[in-house]
């Protein structure tokens, strides 16, 4: 079949991404920053000795650009400054947020040659292939300086947006400049800061504003002893009822389930921690978007000789380590999906992990229940009509190696999957898989040049193949 020419990626960056190791901070380091705005190119940025020490190729960033923060992401590291730059002239990174890079080093080269093959921002596909909600949300804060504490007073009881504007900030200190919108309206609080900056009587600092996708916890509590050892004081009926309820439970609880089921109250729980019998900790919780599906049984299908013979081939071919392609040609209720489901089966025993693409999202829980009836928690999903929350979970168990199947629409195709096998687009002459807005790009070339890059099987099905494939 054409496809897309696999991309040659360049020697330093390989070596680069391949590497996640600290990096020595004794002379001078520029990182190579692609940011998600519409420029293809990548900017540099020095790191300081504490940004130096954490930040690897694929590590987020926040650096400045322009007159805001933006986060970014390091896709090389470099000794000296590019030819042409003055190193006095490059702005330093501000943050390193995450202990260890998000993006590793097979999706830096897939959105890398993404973006190439797409004439696509760097920065905006690799934005695009991690969760929404990941990257904080930055705001403007504003502040006196000393000049416009002074010209506060001077200008005491002025009616002037400026003045008052100025006042405010004097009596309330470092303000949002949502909040002073919110009080005197957008357009006077952009003019005001505009004059007020330009004169050195305020100060203008970025900083995020917004609560990033995180973790969700909840209260929970574990059982570590079941009789007191603090001088022999007798355990109340209540505490008793609260131990034996957490040993029913396995001796690990929500902390509100164990209150209603041994119908004690939250002093009797806090005590017993008090006394050393239980651990109250935070739990982390996964958002599951299947936790309330009708899981169907899984029903064991006899293969045709048609079916048993595509399924050999596909799985010969990924035994074998090294890429090829497929179609799977067949109409509407002639058993591709189960020589997917098969192809997974044999792709998974031998540990790897596989990828399968469907072109809308009302195909998925459809596919994704059937999928979970066979694989159970190594299924994850990941579309955008999950919650921010859900998708940020499923992503992580991804990419934590916690789920090994991932069945998603479009943006799937950057999953965050170690060791692939199969990759599979089902209906793959389906417009949807082509991205209508910036950044604009194919899945399904996408996942026929990741199963390349990983030397996996691509799997292209379809009733009605495009004419290409």
């Amino acid at each position: 079949m054409s496809r897309p020419k696999a991309p040659a990626v360049r020697r330093q960056m390989t070596e680069s991404a391949a590497s996640t190791t600290e990096t020595p901070t004794d002379s001078p380091v520029y990182a190579e920053v692609a940011l998600p705005v519409p420029l293809r190119r990548t900017f540099t940025y020095l790191l300081g000795p504490d940004t130096g020490r954490l930040a690897a190729v694929g590590s987020r960033v926040v650096v400045p650009f322009g007159r805001r923060a933006m986060t970014g992401y390091v896709v090389d590291l470099r000794r000296s400054a590019p030819e042409g730059l003055e190193p006095g002239s490059i702005k330093s990174v501000t943050e390193v947020p995450d202990p260890e890079p998000l993006v590793s080093g097979e999706i830096l080269r897939l959105t890398k040659w993404t973006a190439d093959y797409y004439a696509a921002s760097w920065g905006e596909i690799l934005r695009a292939s991690l969760p929404a909600g990941i990257n904080a949300v930055f705001e403007h804060f504003i502040s006196a300086t000393e000049s416009g504490l002074q010209a506060a007073r001077a200008k005491a009881g002025s009616a002037s947006p400026r003045w008052r504007i100025l006042a405010h900030l004097a009596a309330q200190g470092e303000t949002s400049q949502r909040e002073l919108a919110d009080g005197f309206g957008e357009a006077s609080v952009k003019r005001a800061l505009r004059e007020l900056a330009a004169d050195g009587l305020v100060s203008i600092l970025h900083r995020a504003g917004g609560a990033m996708t995180r973790e969700k916890k909840q209260k929970a509590v574990r059982l570590l002893r079941t009789t007191a050892e603090d001088g022999g004081r007798a355990l109340t009926p209540q505490q008793t009822a609260t131990l034996e309820a957490l040993a029913r439970g396995g001796g690990d609880m929500l902390f509100t389930e164990l209150v209603e089921s041994s119908e004690a109250g939250a002093s009797s729980v806090n005590t017993l921690a008090r006394r050393g019998l239980i651990e109250v900790y935070m739990r982390g919780m996964r958002r599951d978007p299947l936790r309330d599906a009708r899981i169907p049984e899984r029903v064991e299908l006899k293969l045709t000789e048609e079916q048993d013979k595509a399924v050999d081939e596909i799985s010969g071919a990924a035994a074998g380590g090294t890429f090829k392609a497929f179609l799977l040609h067949g109409v509407t209720g002639s058993g591709k999906t189960e020589v997917y489901i098969r192809a997974m089966q044999r792709s998974l025993a031998g540990g790897r992990s596989s990828l399968m693409l469907v072109p809308e999202i009302a195909l998925t829980p459809v596919f994704s229940r059937r999928l979970k009836a066979v694989f159970g928690d190594d299924v994850a999903i990941l579309h955008s009509s999950l919650s921010q929350g859900e998708r940020f979970d499923e992503w992580r168990r991804i990419r934590a190696g916690e789920a090994r199947i991932v069945i998603g629409t479009r943006s799937a195709v950057f999953a965050p999957l170690v060791d692939i096998g199969l990759v599979i687009v089902d209906e793959e002459h389906d417009g949807s898989y082509r991205q209508q807005e910036s950044p604009f790009y194919s899945a399904r070339d996408v996942a026929v040049v990741r199963a390349s890059l990983a030397g996996a099987v691509a799997v292209l099905g379809s009733a009605t193949p495009s004419l290409e494939t």
